[in-house]
C-alpha cells in the first residue's frame, strides 16, 4: 500500500519534467515556446502512463513585449510593459496612490495623470486585490498612463496582464517598475510631468491545452490542472512550471495507483493563463460541467514546504485536505475563502467543487513570481516530492465512491464574492459573469 510513497519520494518524473519547462525559454502566451511546452507535456503525460494524451488548439491574443521607458526629468527610468499594454505614449503629471486602494483612486482627481500603485495592500487590508483591477481603476479615473510598483526588494520589475482578453484596453499604457525605480519616481518627481512609452506588437495567434486521462471511463470526474505557459522575462518555474512539473508527478503516482479509482481522472495543463485564464475559460466553456466531481487545480504549489488549499466555501474539500494531512502527518492550511485569479475558477464560479492548491512562503503576495528571478534555484526537489504525495492521496479519495462534495448555486458564489468585498474588483475588471 504504502510502496508507491517510497518510490513517489525517489522519482525524479516531476523534476525532470520542470527541468525541460524552464530550459525552453519564452512559454508566453500563443508563442513557439508555449506550444513546445504543452508537447513536452503531452508526452511526459503519456510517458508516465496516462491514457490518450493530446493536445486541443484555441485562438489567442499574441502580444510581444517590445521596449518600454519612463521619461522622467532628463532621463529615463527602467521599466516593462505589462502584458496586453497598447503600443502606446502618454504624459501626465505623476500621482504616487500608494497600495492604490479603491478609496484612493475615488478620493484622487487622476484625469491625464500617469498613476502609480503597488504590487501589495496594507496588512489591515481585507482582501487582495488583483493589479488588473488597479489598472481598469486607473483607466476608468481618465488617467492618461498606469505604473506598477513591486514592493519586494531586489530591483525586480513586476510583470502581469492588464486589458481584456480581446484587445487591449483605450490607450492607456502599463508598465511594471521596481520598488527601487518607484520608490525615486515617487520621491522626485511627484507632482511633475513624466512620459510613458510602451512598444508592444498585439496579433493573432493560437494557443493549446494538453488533456490525458487514467481511472475507469466514468462520465464524472476528477480535473487534475496546471497551466504551462509563463511570462516571458523568466524561466517561469515557480508560476507555474512546478505546477505542471505536479501533474506529471501525480499521473505517475495514480497510474501505480490506478486500480483504486472509482472515477475518471482527467488531467488538464492549460494555455494562455497568465493573459486571462483563456485556456481554462475555453475548456469550461465547452465541458459538462455537473460531470465534474472536484478540480484540483496546482498553481503556485512547490514553492513552499506546506500545502495550502482556497476552498470556496466547499466544506467536503476542506475536510478532505485536511484528512490527507492529518493522516499522512503533514502539515497544510485551507482557505475558505473565494479565489478567483487561476484556472479553477472558470468553474468554480458555476458551483463547481475546486481547489486552488498552492503553498506558504512566509512572504507577502507573489514573491519573486512575474519578476526576471522566478527560476529554478528558488525550487527544491523535496518539496515537490512531498507535495506530491499529499495530493496523490488527495486525488485517489477525491476520486472515491465515498466522497461526494455538494454543489453550489452560482447565486452562492455570488454572494460570497460580495460578502468578501470582491465582487466590486471583478465588475470593474469585467471578469463578473452573473446577471444583475
Amino acid at each position: 500500500m504504502t510502496q508507491w510513497i517510497g518510490r513517489t519520494f525517489t522519482s525524479d518524473a516531476g523534476w525532470n519534467h520542470l527541468e525541460e519547462l524552464v530550459d525552453i525559454g519564452d512559454r508566453m502566451a500563443g508563442t513557439d515556446g508555449e506550444r513546445e511546452a504543452a508537447e513536452s507535456t503531452r508526452d511526459a503525460l503519456e510517458r508516465v502512463g496516462a491514457r490518450d494524451a493530446r493536445i486541443e488548439e484555441f485562438d489567442v491574443q499574441g502580444w510581444t513585449r517590445g521596449d518600454s521607458e519612463i521619461r522622467a526629468g532628463d532621463g529615463v527610468q527602467s521599466s516593462i510593459a505589462l502584458p496586453r499594454s497598447p503600443d502606446a505614449t502618454a504624459a501626465g503629471e505623476l500621482v504616487d496612490l500608494g497600495y492604490g486602494l479603491p478609496e484612493d483612486f475615488e478620493e484622487t482627481d487622476i484625469e491625464g495623470k500617469v498613476v502609480m500603485a503597488a504590487s501589495n495592500v496594507p496588512d489591515y487590508y481585507d482582501r487582495f486585490i488583483h493589479r488588473r483591477e488597479k489598472y481598469y481603476y486607473a483607466v476608468e479615473g481618465g488617467a492618461a498612463a498606469f505604473v506598477f510598483r513591486n514592493h519586494v526588494e531586489g530591483c525586480l520589475p513586476p510583470t502581469g496582464s492588464v486589458g481584456t482578453d480581446e484587445d487591449p484596453i483605450g490607450d492607456v499604457p502599463a508598465v511594471g517598475v521596481s520598488k527601487e525605480v518607484g520608490s525615486r519616481l515617487s520621491r522626485r518627481w511627484e507632482g511633475e510631468e513624466v512620459e510613458v512609452a510602451v512598444d508592444a506588437d498585439v496579433y493573432d495567434a493560437t494557443s493549446q491545452n494538453v488533456h490525458a486521462e487514467l481511472g475507469p471511463d466514468t462520465d464524472e470526474e476528477v480535473l487534475v490542472t496546471s497551466h504551462v505557459d509563463a511570462h516571458d522575462i523568466a524561466e517561469g518555474a515557480m508560476d507555474n512550471g512546478a505546477g505542471t512539473a505536479m501533474v506529471v508527478e501525480m499521473a505517475r503516482a495514480l497510474a501505480e495507483r490506478e486500480d483504486e479509482l472509482d472515477t475518471k481522472i482527467h488531467f488538464v495543463a492549460y494555455g494562455a493563463e497568465e493573459v486571462g485564464l483563456v485556456g481554462s475559460n475555453v475548456d469550461a466553456e465547452n465541458r459538462d460541467l455537473d460531470s465534474i466531481a472536484a478540480i484540483v487545480n496546482n498553481d503556485g504549489v512547490v514553492r513552499g514546504r506546506t500545502l495550502s488549499f482556497y476552498t470556496h466555501g466547499f466544506d467536503a474539500l476542506a475536510d478532505a485536505a485536511e484528512e490527507v494531512g492529518d493522516d499522512l502527518g503533514h502539515p497544510v492550511k485551507t482557505i475558505p475563502e473565494q479565489g478567483p485569479h487561476s484556472d479553477h475558477w472558470p468553474y468554480v464560479e458555476w458551483g463547481v467543487p475546486g481547489y486552488h492548491v498552492m503553498s506558504e512562503t512566509g512572504d507577502e503576495g507573489r514573491g519573486w513570481g512575474h519578476t526576471y528571478a522566478d527560476t529554478l534555484d528558488k525550487l527544491e526537489v523535496r518539496d515537490l516530492r512531498e507535495q506530491a504525495i499529499l495530493l496523490t492521496e488527495l486525488t485517489v479519495r477525491l476520486a472515491g465512491e465515498e466522497f461526494e462534495a455538494e454543489r453550489k448555486d452560482p447565486e452562492e458564489i455570488a454572494a460570497a464574492l460580495e460578502a468578501e468585498d470582491q465582487a466590486e474588483g471583478m465588475k470593474i475588471i469585467g471578469d463578473w459573469p452573473y446577471d444583475e
